[in-house]
């Protein structure tokens, strides 16, 4: 059970008299609802209040059925409308006979300032159980709609319309209100019963007991609102109620709340942990079946080689951006790793071992570009020429918060003149963003913004040859492998970062490419279910 199913059981045993004990000296509901409808009768013959057409009242018969007798002397048998029995001394009754109702004024531009301006309350003031007064309007009231269409100290206010009808308070100013007319106020008759009939509100709203009127637009019309069948202990027992409610309630919700936050708790751990278990058996190629006719990974990785041969004879990359590097299992099962004509055992950098038509390789000779923060010359040459904005100016500085806050708020911008000075680190949609800096680890695809973009600090970008390995490497580098990599390569002062140079060295699997979108199919599939559940 949880807290909101609690606080509903806990208001259903207080109006089914289950709460607290009866106490056969309390004066019976019967005679309370008598008082009340004398002092209704004295009331109306002032002219304080106008005589309710519909009042009735209900008893029991002989025959031991509930039956509603009418001001017009008509009797109804409503059996089939009372939900349960109430215990000795208890009655039911109707809202509308234990208190008068009024509702607030109509706004309206057409309303001539006539009158007093005065402060009212809407129903966007009105909360369960508390007002918030901080946007509180003004709108004239003259000498006859003061008096109808206005609260005092001790009245039950009730939202009409809208979602979040039925919202009930008690005004507790010592200073009167104006009232729109979407708010209902209910003046008890006699003292004591508002604290009462709040609870038995909200749990009709809680429990979906209490009915609307219109579908665009759900609302508590007055006459259904004083139709409501209510169940009425003795005053001095609703007053015990109330006070084991007071008690109780806070009480309840705080469970709610601590229940809810360890619900959560769970849900984030078992999802993450779940999550990172996907993951896992994906990079090690336990996640789906390999298939023969897949082109092999060396392959894949041989025309990465070549492009990047052309790529150095046409300019575009130095070569000390390339590493003739090789790795493979040994006939002694240990990986080595061929660097030029020298062969290096990194057996103690694999931590696992890959189906056959995958390969390890180095995430630097796999990818186009790593990089970061790119800027040519001194701190003071970077000072000069880039600058920061907050307004929107030219190019966003692309930073690992901008990805949580979907690119919406807090971004920075930098000028054509610093877009240009940045070239190295441009970003044009589909790179990898991975922090190095603080929280390291986290992994980011940048979108295609149609507009500038280039990478701010504490940060580094990697760029692939082609796009079709991008969802492979985010999926490996989101992993716990991929994490526990960047966590190896990192140091800790005063916040823990690594760099680039190190990022590039990390040791990598790499399936056929065919292999990563069956891979990345599946996780999308899986991980989305999970989530769901």
């Amino acid at each position: 059970m949880n807290g909101k199913q609690l606080k509903n059981s806990i208001l259903q045993w207080a109006i089914q008299g289950k709460l607290v004990p009866q106490d056969p000296n309390d004066e019976p509901a019967s005679v309370l609802l008598e008082r009340i409808r004398e002092e209704k009768k004295r009331l109306v013959k002032e002219g304080k209040i106008k005589k309710d057409k519909n009042e009735s009242i209900i008893y029991r018969g002989e025959d031991n059925s509930h039956y509603e007798k009418f001001a017009d002397g008509t009797v109804k048998c409503i059996d089939d409308e009372i939900p349960f029995e109430v215990p000795q001394g208890w009655e039911w009754t109707r809202i509308g006979s234990i208190y008068s109702h009024s509702s607030g004024k109509q706004q309206s531009a057409s309303h001539k300032k006539v009158g007093t301006l005065r402060k009212y309350i809407t129903t966007s003031n009105l909360y369960w159980g508390h007002f918030v007064l901080d946007k509180v309007k003004e709108m004239y009231f003259s000498v006859e709609e003061l008096e109808s269409c206005s609260a005092k100290e001790g009245d039950l206010l009730v939202c009409e319309g809208g979602a979040g009808y039925g919202r009930s308070a008690i005004w507790d100013k010592d200073y009167d209100i104006c009232l729109q007319n979407h708010v209902h106020r209910l003046r008890p008759i006699v003292r004591g019963v508002c604290e009462y009939t709040l609870f038995y509100i909200y749990l009709l709203k809680e429990s979906c007991q209490l009915e609307s009127v219109g579908t665009a637009m759900p609302g508590l019309s007055a006459n259904r609102l004083k139709s409501i069948l209510i169940p009425l202990p003795p005053l001095t027992e609703q007053q015990r109620i109330v006070a084991k409610l007071y008690y109780s309630i806070p009480l309840v919700e705080r469970y709610g709340q601590l229940q809810d936050e360890l619900d959560n708790l769970n849900d984030s751990l078992i999802n993450s942990s779940l999550k990172k278990s996907i993951l896992q058996q994906a990079i090690q190629g336990y996640l789906v079946a390999q298939d023969p006719n897949d082109e092999p990974a060396s392959m894949l990785l041989e025309r990465i080689r070549e492009e990047k041969q052309k790529l150095l004879k046409e300019g575009k990359i130095k070569k000390k951006d390339i590493v003739d590097s090789v790795i493979f299992k040994g006939e002694d099962s240990k990986y080595y790793e061929k660097v030029g004509s020298k062969v290096l055992d990194v057996s103690e950098e694999i931590p696992f071992d890959i189906p056959d038509s995958w390969a390890w390789i180095r995430i630097g000779e796999y990818v186009r570009l790593i990089t970061d923060f790119v800027a040519s010359g001194s701190f003071a040459s970077l000072r000069e020429n880039v600058r920061y904005y907050k307004n929107e100016n030219y190019a966003i500085l692309v930073k690992t918060q901008d990805f949580q806050n979907n690119f919406s708020k807090d971004l920075t911008y930098t000028d054509e003149h610093g877009y240009r000075f940045l070239s190295g680190s441009n970003l044009f949609g589909g790179e990898l963003i991975i922090s190095n800096v603080g929280s390291i680890g986290k992994v980011f695809i940048v979108p295609h913004l149609n507009r500038p973009m280039t990478l701010a600090p504490n940060a580094i970008m990697v760029k692939a040859f082609d796009s079709e390995h991008i969802p492979w490497l985010y999926s490996l580098l989101s992993s716990n492998y991929g994490l526990s990599l960047m966590f190896s390569i990192s140091s800790a002062t005063a916040m823990r970062k690594f760099n680039k140079t190190d990022f590039k060295r990390l040791i990598i699997p790499i399936p056929p490419l065919a292999e990563q979108a069956r891979i990345v199919a599946q996780l999308n599939t899986v991980i989305a279910s999970t989530m769901r559940k």
